[in-house]
């Protein structure tokens, strides 16, 4: 494999004084085996198709963001949740290209299938953007969020890699930002396609880390009192 290029990549160092962690579209539409599309892949016989998806959700995305929000809450960090879905009745807000998967996922605001799974739920204080694109930045003021806050790095969990958690990575880069993707923390649907957008995204957009491995580079800048 031709390595060449990954040597330009950006290179920086994860300080919790300057990283947020976004969690995205870790929604009941999508993430839940009760809602949304597992709800329609069991109507139409055909749920099987989606066992890696969930079975990855629940053994690796849900815990290991869940280690990730005990830490960034632990020593103040900020956290913002991305969500996708319509905010109108008639899904006219989404983007065309994926207003089918919004509709047949009834992913739409005041919905179940529209709320954060149970297991990752939001704290009061932590922002919450909607988005109606694939990338977070087209169409929510998560810029304006990380900006205020004085935040220059970001770590992205969540599904799908190469859609929602991909775009939104990928604009963050292209806005100047350090991007961590938490390789066990994203889920897709099959390895293939995971480790396919791992591969590509290093070369010049970010990196690829573990969820170890990101704690163990933030800890390392963790001010004393703020690891207490």
């Amino acid at each position: 494999m031709a390595n060449y290029i990954n040597e330009f990549s950006y290179r920086f160092t994860l300080n919790p004084a300057t990283t947020a962690l976004v969690v995205i579209d870790m929604q009941n539409a999508t993430g839940s085996l009760d809602h949304g599309l597992a709800k329609y892949l069991k109507a139409q016989g055909r749920l099987e198709e989606s066992r890696y998806r969930f079975e990855r959700i629940n053994r690796a995305v849900i815990p290991n963001t869940q280690k990730l929000l005990a830490y960034f809450r632990a020593v103040g960090a900020p956290v913002i949740y991305v969500t996708y879905g319509s905010e109108r009745a008639d899904y006219s807000d989404v983007a065309r290209h994926i207003r089918d998967i919004v509709m047949a996922t009834n992913n739409k605001a005041g919905e179940p299938e529209h709320e954060i799974v149970a297991a990752l739920q939001p704290q009061p204080g932590e922002p919450v953007v909607n988005k109606t694109t694939i990338g977070a930045f087209a169409s929510t003021p998560i810029d304006q969020y990380l900006r205020t806050s004085g935040i220059s790095e970001i770590v992205v969990t969540g599904v799908s890699t190469n859609n929602c958690v991909g775009m939104t990575a990928m604009e963050a880069a292209d806005k100047g930002y350090g991007v961590v993707l938490v390789s066990d923390a994203t889920g897709t649907c099959s390895d293939k396609m995971q480790n396919a957008f791992e591969e590509m995204f290093l070369r010049l957009w970010g990196r690829v880390l573990s969820t170890d491995e990101t704690l163990s580079e933030l800890k390392a800048h963790t001010p004393a009192q703020a690891a207490q």
